[in-house]
């Protein structure tokens, strides 16, 4: 069995995730849903978790959450507040935004501050060490207080479609992980579906082959080939 690809939700950030952004491309070929917000350009936290809150209960089984930016910093204050974190099985978290820079909460009001109690389900934080959105020891810092799996992916600005990423299949390899991990006693799958011209894991030396049971501070480094010119 698998996850209904209706039930691997993704939260982009701050003005939305364009077409030639990872998360729309893993949209258009594996058909996940994307959590729509009603206001892009001006979020507000309390409606972005509203939304979030109202799409897991709606959903007809347990589910898995893949963010990106703003939509990291989503998760974790969604999870931090809700009664139905059960429902969640696994976070992917790309690239948070830092939303208590000075210059990011001129823009994003009342977004902070970042919530920081450990996620009560696993997950995996990947982050570029030339983030001009969030710097790397403030995303190291968030993972730890998270519990998250921690991902060096190397000089890859904000993980985005400016990165050249294309449809990112080594995270959506990590997604894998994360799904195969999930409790088989619950009423949704192990793994997510994938492609046949899809890589079946592609960590360097192993390091992510098999998925760790405990996700508590956990360091890994994925060196990227390096920013698009």
């Amino acid at each position: 069995m698998v996850f209904k690809p209706s039930n691997i939700l993704l939260l982009p950030g701050w003005q939305n995730s364009g077409p030639g952004h990872w998360q729309s491309l893993w949209q258009a070929r594996h058909g996940y849903r994307r959590v729509e917000q009603h206001d892009w350009l001006r979020p507000l936290r309390g409606d972005w978790t509203a939304r979030l809150e109202e799409t897991v209960v709606d959903a007809d089984g347990p589910v898995l959450l893949v963010a990106h930016s703003l939509g990291c910093i989503l998760a974790a204050w969604w999870a931090a507040h809700s009664g139905n974190t059960h429902r969640v099985q696994g976070a992917l978290l790309v690239a948070p935004g830092d939303v208590e820079r000075a210059d990011l909460a001129a823009q994003l009001h009342r977004w902070s501050p970042i919530a920081r109690q450990v996620l009560p389900f696993p997950a995996l934080l990947v982050a570029s060490r030339n983030d001009p959105y969030c710097s790397w020891a403030r995303a190291e810092g968030l993972a730890q207080s998270w519990g998250a799996r921690f991902i060096d992916l190397g000089q890859r600005g904000h993980i985005n479609a400016q990165a050249g990423l294309g449809d990112w299949q080594q995270g959506h390899a990590w997604l894998r992980q994360l799904a195969a991990s999930a409790p088989t006693d619950q009423r949704a799958s192990p793994s997510v579906p994938s492609t046949p011209s899809a890589p079946s894991a592609p960590c360097p030396a192993g390091r992510c082959a098999t998925p760790k049971k405990a996700y508590s501070n956990g360091h890994e480094k994925t060196q990227g080939p390096g920013p698009r010119p």
